[in-house]
């Protein structure tokens, strides 16, 4: 048994996912098969002695799609891409000629319409032979060179009997369209058949246009999926260089073997996993902890591929190398929560395979019951012409102009509004999804706090006062490279402090340092400094703050201590208020963090946080996402850093804040700008909004078929002698679009 992840070329709505399953799991041999639209994969489990991928393609090939084997990253993903954005410039080049020319054609059929129906409205300033030989023109544009993918979902429907939503426009617009090339060339037919000469150019031109434009959309947005697993293939560093036969050489990374003794200098980034054997450092571990400050590696220590060294040298031996490598198996993790899951399929999308033949079997039916009924009571001509009258009126009051528009406006609308907000939307399905959430899942750092340590108490305990107890540190450890030192100067010169000269700076590996200033000798560090000077003080204070997450610098002279700071990654000023206002919502907080538990504790305490996991490395932070998911429950995650991307990818709805790196916003749905939580609420409320909006549209757009399709085949007419015109059939199917674009319109005017 084989299984096997294939890309899929030729997807371009939500239900050929349904399709292309269908298909292949019908195909002898074949165990299980999904496909996801959202990144355009097939994970396809086969039994290799049976089948093949040629055999699945000749298959998939009649429908339109063609299955393509994983080659090399490099290579692979790249060729996906360049095609992804041909696709996307080809729409971009149909867009931007349809769109101006559909909103044109709209408001001149609304005004026709209105004319043709009304007193108050004059006819169109033009003649109507000139407006219809133009919009002849712009619709055989729009149907055979814009309108192509519908086209060929009609002929791969009459094919293969296989339908999506390219079958439902591409039906309504071809029957639009040669009904009225007919009645428009050959006028004579028209007469013959007493139809009346209304024709139906402009439909076909804005049914095209609209979709077009929401694909377009769609393109853009899907483009920027598979950006998450090249910015994580991007933290690779590229060579590694070694010691080999007592020389050092710069090798490929694939080349590295376990056993290489691998050198790191100032600013390297690190190829493998592995343990230093030499030297020391500060490593860059963000990308794995998710934590800002840079962590202390010595002997001994393991350090981990695509972390970055920051100062200081070392050797370290590699334990593990491709695909073995922590980075790697992140890298994996996010394409499988990724290709997970199921695709979407929306309500339009499920309905249109039932849809479509349900239409064509009451346009055929009512066109053959006139023909061998009605002639028996008004004869032939009439009941022809009231047959073919009535064929193209169930038609084109089915035709999806609608249906199409129900969900794009919506999105249209609410993904604009979201943007003004702050807030930034992946696609339609994120959104559909979000307005279940009933649990949010928040990393600790970037997320609840600012993401960047900072100096938050001051604890003085001489006769000197605060500022120059500040002047004093931050004059030391201006000599550092520690980060915590970066944050005590930082803030020095964002109060004014001004520093002053030092002398006999020393390092004290492990502990701190010391330095002269003005002839007196100071010392700054850690606990373990102080106790090595046999320096006693109460730290009742300082054991109580450290339990919070914070870090002490103490300062002392030879004889007695001064006072000490706290360096701290503080908490957002609109957790707390977020936190409360996800609760009204209904929604549970939880906490997961790869820092202390006493710190997250403490942390979840000041936001009101619901419950806390701590010490969570990336694959931990998926596996509870996971366990979650396995309660029914449905799981939002935010979070900022490369260690938060398998979660994301794994979580129903992942929030990127939009400070983090660029990883974790592409792995995730939607990205906070500023990385300000309280837009997570905001996020939601706007997608309750939409989603109610997008069903108001679907009904909208059902319920002249509803209403309409009766009347047009016919039902009524030996009864009451009513019969659906096309004109009106025409209007109604315009009422229904101006009904559905009106209540999107709605949105922007609601508060979040």
């Amino acid at each position: 048994m084989t299984t096997q992840i294939l890309k899929v070329k030729g997807m371009h709505c939500a239900s050929c996912a349904s399709v292309i399953t269908k298909k292949l799991s019908a195909l002898p041999y074949i165990h299980s098969v999904s496909v996801n639209y959202g990144n355009e994969k097939a994970k396809i489990e086969y039994d290799d002695s049976q089948t093949s991928l040629d055999l699945m393609n000749q298959e998939v090939a009649k429908l339109g799609y063609t299955l393509v084997g994983e080659i090399s990253k490099d290579q692979g993903g790249h060729d996906h891409t360049v095609t992804k954005e041909a696709v996307l410039n080809e729409l971009k080049n149909k867009t931007e000629f349809m769109l101006p020319v559909t909103l044109i054609v709209f408001v001149l059929m609304m005004w026709d319409i209105l004319a043709r129906t009304t007193v108050w409205v004059p006819n169109l300033p033009i003649p109507m032979v000139l407006f219809n030989t133009l919009s002849m023109v712009l619709a055989t544009i729009a149907l055979f060179w814009v309108g192509k993918p519908y086209l060929l979902g009609v002929v791969r429907f009459l094919k293969f009997r296989v339908a999506n939503m390219d079958t439902l426009i591409g039906i309504g617009t071809l029957v639009a369209y040669i009904y009225s090339i007919t009645i428009t060339l050959l006028p004579s037919i028209g007469t013959f058949l007493r139809v009346p000469e209304y024709t139906y150019f402009d439909v076909t031109i804005v049914v095209i246009g609209f979709i077009t434009f929401g694909k377009y959309l769609e393109a853009r947005s899907k483009l920027r999926t598979g950006a998450a697993i090249e910015k994580l293939l991007g933290l690779q560093a590229k060579t590694a260089v070694i010691i080999r036969g007592g020389k050092e050489i710069e090798i490929a990374l694939n080349e590295v073997v376990h056993g290489d003794k691998v050198i790191i200098k100032p600013g390297n980034k690190i190829p493998v996993d592995g343990c230093i054997i030499e030297g020391n450092s500060f490593v860059d571990e963000s990308m794995v902890t998710g934590e800002p400050i840079p962590t202390e590696k010595k002997v001994g220590d393991n350090v981990v591929s695509g972390t970055i060294n920051t100062n200081g040298s070392f050797i370290f031996e590699a334990t593990k190398i491709g695909s073995e490598t922590l980075l790697a198996q992140i890298i994996k993790m996010v394409e499988e929560a990724q290709g997970s899951k199921a695709p979407i399929e929306a309500l339009v999308d499920k309905i249109s395979a039932v849809f479509v033949p349900i239409v064509l079997v009451i346009a055929f039916a009512s066109f053959t019951i006139w023909l061998s009924v009605g002639t028996q009571f008004i004869g032939f001509s009439q009941a022809l012409s009231l047959g073919i009258l009535s064929f193209v009126s169930v038609l084109v009051i089915a035709c999806p102009c609608a249906l199409g528009l129900a969900t794009p406006t919506a999105i249209i609308v609410g993904v604009g509004k979201g943007a003004k907000e702050g807030i930034l939307i992946k696609d339609a399905a994120i959104l559909e999804k979000l307005h279940k959430v009933n649990t949010v899942v928040v990393d600790k750092t970037g997320t609840i706090t600012k993401g960047k340590p900072t100096l938050v108490n001051i604890q003085n305990l001489s006769d000197k006062d605060d500022s120059e107890l500040v002047s004093i540190i931050a004059s030391l450890e201006k000599k550092s490279e520690h980060p915590i030192a970066h944050a005590i100067v930082s803030y020095a010169q964002e109060k004014n402090i001004s520093l002053a000269e030092t002398s006999g700076f020393l390092g004290i590996p492990g502990k701190g340092l010391r330095g002269t200033i003005k002839g007196v000798e100071y010392f700054v560090g850690n606990t373990l400094l102080m106790s090595g000077l046999n320096l006693r003080f109460d730290i009742t204070k300082l054991d109580e703050l450290t339990s919070q997450g914070k870090t002490p610098v103490i300062l002392a002279t030879e004889k007695k201590v001064l006072g000490f700071v706290m360096v701290a990654d503080e908490i957002k000023p609109e957790s707390k208020q977020a936190v409360a206002d996800l609760h009204n919502l209904g929604i549970k907080v939880i906490m997961l963090t790869g820092d202390d538990e006493k710190a997250a504790k403490y942390i979840a305490s000041l936001v009101g946080i619901d419950d806390i996991v701590a010490h969570v490395l990336p694959q931990d932070k998926l596996e509870k996402i996971k366990e979650m998911q396995t309660q029914g429950r449905v799981v939002a995650m935010a979070g900022d850093g490369v260690n938060d991307a398998p979660a994301l990818a794994q979580a129903d709805v992942g929030i990127a804040m939009g400070t983090g790196t660029d990883v974790a916003i592409e792995s995730a749905g939607i990205t906070l700008l500023g990385g300000d939580i309280s837009k997570l609420v905001k996020a939601i409320k706007l997608s309750k909004i939409t989603m109610r909006g997008i069903k108001q549209n679907l009904f909208w757009a059902f319920i002249y078929n509803i209403v309409g399709i009766p009347l047009a085949a016919g039902v009524f007419y030996p009864i009451f002698g009513w019969l659906l015109n096309p004109i009106f059939a025409g209007f109604a199917m315009s009422m229904s679009s101006v009904s559905v674009v009106t209540n999107s319109l709605r949105i922007k005017t609601k508060k979040l």
